[in-house]
């Protein structure tokens, strides 16, 4: 019976075999070698992987440019989802606006007392709640009345300037600033109000319409819309 000697490897598996004791990885030796990473897998399952600085660089470098191209689509994606959104709501008619506030206020209106106001930090809520009231609601300036909280971080008069900007409604119209000192609270706000909360009130200047009567018919409509949902 004849004892088959143990071959030797070829070169092009020696060269591989180099590779791998540098660091290089399978898909680097591929390359190099123009061999299939499968015959690379049998080569050298057996040898440790050490990457090396070349290695690691180009594993950054591709980890870099996946997250660069993920960005890339990310935004393109969010810009054609808003280009359809656009198109989808197209332009805003006064039922739309009706329908819009009804919501706005059942989110974000105070509900008892027959108090009309509106609390928020975002502008936007604020532009389109002071919307509403006018050309739904058929309010004037003067029914409209603005208090900011703030806290110890923020800059009183800039942000007075800013809701006053935001709503359209003069700084006459503002009612005294509060500042909320609690300690607990203005640390996890701190920063992450930049202009306080607005909170929009509505004064019926001895108009019952403009008053309980509106609260009552704003109240009216939340239920007709909850009673259909």
């Amino acid at each position: 019976m004849r004892v088959r000697k143990n071959m030797q490897p070829s070169p092009i598996k020696n060269k591989a075999i180099e590779y791998r004791k540098k660091g290089y990885s399978y898909n680097m030796i591929s390359e190099k070698l123009d061999l299939p990473k499968s015959t690379l897998s049998d080569w050298l399952k057996d040898i440790p992987f050490r990457p090396n600085q070349e290695v690691i660089n180009r594993i950054g470098n591709a980890k870099l440019k996946s997250a660069q191209t993920k960005n890339r689509q990310k935004i393109e994606n969010i810009k054609k989802m808003k280009k359809i959104a656009f198109k989808e709501v197209d332009k805003l008619s006064n039922r739309d606006l009706f329908m819009l506030g009804i919501g706005l206020y059942w989110g974000e209106g105070t509900k008892r007392y027959s108090h009309i106001r509106i609390i928020n930090s975002d502008p936007a809520i604020i532009q389109a709640s002071v919307r509403w009231f006018k050309d739904i609601c058929k309010l004037k300036n003067k029914n409209f009345s603005i208090r900011v909280h703030i806290y110890p971080d923020n800059y009183e008069k800039e942000c007075l300037r800013y809701w006053s900007n935001i709503a359209g409604i003069s700084l006459n119209n503002f009612g005294k600033t509060q500042i909320d000192r609690r300690k607990n609270k203005s640390f996890k706000k701190r920063g992450t109000l930049p202009y306080g909360t607005a909170h929009l009130e509505i004064r019926s200047r001895g108009k019952k319409e403009f008053g309980v009567e509106l609260h009552r018919r704003i109240m009216g409509w939340i239920e007709a819309v909850s009673k259909q949902i």
